[in-house]
């Protein structure tokens, strides 16, 4: 499939519709050479099949860190017409508003480097991590359901982060027209005690240094100004319960899709039509996880800040320890658009990818043995990508081929002599996530950056890190 994609500048590679039959519209990747070429064939057919699906809008998009995945690649984006498109449980994935949150700190790297074996622990301690870890936040199924209509608002009404993390969160932290009572009892009962959990996988808790910054200006307005300027990424999601909710509506969406008489390319790509009862209910329930994740990450960043308060005998107000930003991956989202010249409502889902409208924060994480970067979106990612961009580095390997091919042990001993210091619940997990495992995330910036979609603000590299 690779070979049928026509270059179009060193940044687009284009798939037109013709490609294969029954694709409604054509495909584009947004990467550079040596991405592309890293990119599997399996993930390019992926995109193909996503261009097939009902009420899909010019052009299905794959982006610099896609790499194969459930149903459609990770890193990609679609959008919908309202009325003849679908909503899909399955191409919004599993883990629902898997998201980003950046912290600014005013400490510098010599005042933090000699307490970090000191820091490291103490935030593994107080931040809950690992597959099926339990917070420290006891909910009532009252309470679990002001989390899911309320969102940060919850979060903040009961003492965990301020207003301003509000204004500084997507959505400012709550989706509107979430409805728990189209959440399962299982869903919910794996949420009750999850709220303020890190979890496993590729999630983290990064303490970063500033390496480079591109824009001062703009950095200046996000309140980074030095080299070595410390900073704190968090980067999680809805933990089972947006597992749950996947895994409901997946089954619900099978049935939708032979009610509905829905031809698919491929079965993971379920969905019910966007303006049915069950794309309606689907979008409700979605919205609650996308909620619940947004309040799982403000819980954690308030035990971040009273962590430091800790260690450094501080006041975390004192150490200008605010929200940077707080953005969504893993999600589907009613947006605005130009579409064919005419302003229009339409369904956004980014699998993999994050937001990356004109001059607002799009945080981009990379390895825990490389860089993350905090840039902005552009006018540009409005008309190309539905204003989305990268999520991350993107994997260059499986799970399973990483631990195969690295040893934790090993993975955490080459951190240590970059003096990282890392901390995880196993050997294993270092060594899926080892740094080799994924592309490299510099070359993944190039591409937004070269294709205009997002500019580089900020690199950051990793200190210390927390795995699950």
């Amino acid at each position: 499939m690779k070979e049928k994609m026509k270059k179009l500048n060193d940044f687009e590679w284009y798939l037109p519709k013709g490609v294969r039959e029954k694709m409604n519209v054509g495909a584009k990747i947004i990467a550079n050479k040596i991405i592309v070429d890293q990119v599997e064939d399996a993930a390019v057919e992926q995109l193909t099949n996503v261009a097939c699906l009902p009420g899909i809008i010019e052009p299905v998009v794959g982006l610099a860190d896609m790499h194969w995945g459930y149903g459609l690649p990770m890193g990609s984006v679609m959008a919908f017409d309202p009325e003849e498109g679908v909503i899909s449980s399955g191409c919004t994935g599993f883990d629902i508003n898997c998201g980003v949150n950046s912290i600014r700190t005013n400490l510098t790297y010599d005042e933090v480097k000699d307490k970090l074996k000191e820091l490291v622990p103490a935030l593994f301690s107080a931040i809950p991590c690992g597959v099926g870890s339990k917070g420290k936040l006891k909910l009532t199924p009252e309470q679990l359901n002001e989390v899911l209509t309320k969102g940060v608002n919850w979060a903040v009404e009961n003492g965990y982060g301020t207003k301003d993390d509000i204004e500084h969160t997507e959505e400012r932290g709550c989706m509107e027209g979430a409805d728990p009572n189209k959440v399962s009892d299982l869903a919910k009962k794996r949420g009750l005690q999850q709220l303020g959990t890190l979890g496993a996988g590729n999630h983290f808790l990064e303490i970063q240094k500033v390496s480079d910054i591109f824009d001062k200006e703009f950095a200046k307005k996000l309140g980074i100004n030095d080299v070595n300027q410390v900073l704190i990424m968090l980067h999680c999601g809805s933990r089972g319960l947006g597992h749950q909710v996947a895994s409901d509506y997946l089954k619900i969406h099978e049935q939708a899709v032979k009610k509905y008489n829905i031809w698919l390319p491929d079965k993971q790509l379920v969905g019910a039509p966007a303006n049915s009862k069950e794309g309606q209910d689907y979008f409700a329930a979605m919205k609650c996880a996308v909620n619940y994740s947004f309040t799982n990450r403000l819980v954690m960043t308030q035990w971040i800040r009273e962590t430091f308060e800790r260690v450094f005998r501080k006041d975390w107000e004192s150490m200008d320890m605010h929200a940077i930003y707080a953005i969504a991956h893993n999600i589907t989202k009613k947006e605005e658009h130009t579409i064919d010249g005419k302003k229009k409502e339409i369904y956004v889902t980014r699998k993999g990818a994050t937001r990356a409208f004109p001059d607002i924060p799009a945080l981009i994480a990379g390895t825990m043995g490389t860089a993350s970067y905090i840039c902005k979106g552009t006018e540009v990612a409005m008309q190309k990508t539905f204003g989305s961009t990268v999520h991350g580095a993107g994997r260059a390997m499986s799970r399973h081929a990483a631990i195969r091919k690295f040893w934790g042990g090993k993975v955490k001993e080459d951190l240590a002599n970059k003096g990282i210091v890392a901390q995880s619940t196993h050997p294993k997990v270092l060594a899926e996530e080892a740094p080799g495992a994924y592309k490299n995330v510099d070359d993944v910036i190039e591409s937004v950056h070269g294709a205009g979609i997002s500019l580089k603000v900020v690199r950051v590299v990793p200190i210390g890190c927390c795995k699950g």
